[in-house]
């Protein structure tokens, strides 16, 4: 038997997971996984500063950790793809709220009221033959 390498293996304790959350908004789909902590949140293994530069799309993923007032109660770890930028973001947000949610009944009470629990359903239009795009029709030509 061959006697496995463990040098690269680093011997770190991991909290245990309390919550999970799936958030989808257009393509994007989300999955958050919520542990006691001290304020951590990796998305894709990386620093929230890192994947998302703009500052705007950190106020809408954090949203309902600034309502809760509860940013460094818990680490976010945070696996997220397709879309756009500011489609992730919208995913993000509600799996991060779909596992707050989970971990007290007050707080699904006042993430469904400010909306951060709701799913939202709209996708793009598909593009219809004897058009440029979904609605867009070519120049009309009366001669």
């Amino acid at each position: 038997m061959a006697k496995k390498n463990k040098k690269n293996k680093k011997n770190k304790k991991k909290s245990p997971i309390l919550s999970h959350g799936t958030g989808r908004r257009k393509t994007s789909v989300s999955r958050a996984y919520l542990s006691s902590g001290t304020g951590n949140i990796s998305i894709n293994n990386r620093d929230y500063h890192d994947y998302f530069k703009n500052k705007r799309l950190h106020e809408v993923f954090l949203a309902p950790f600034n309502l809760l007032k509860c940013e460094k109660d818990y680490d976010v770890k945070i696996n997220v793809n397709g879309g756009g930028a500011s489609s992730q973001a919208s995913a993000i947000r509600l799996s991060i709220s779909i596992c707050l949610s989970k971990l007290k009944l007050e707080n699904r009470t006042t993430l469904k009221d400010v909306g951060f629990l709701t799913t939202d359903s709209r996708m793009v239009e598909r593009k219809k033959y004897g058009h440029k795009k979904a609605r867009k029709s070519f120049q009309f030509s009366k001669r």
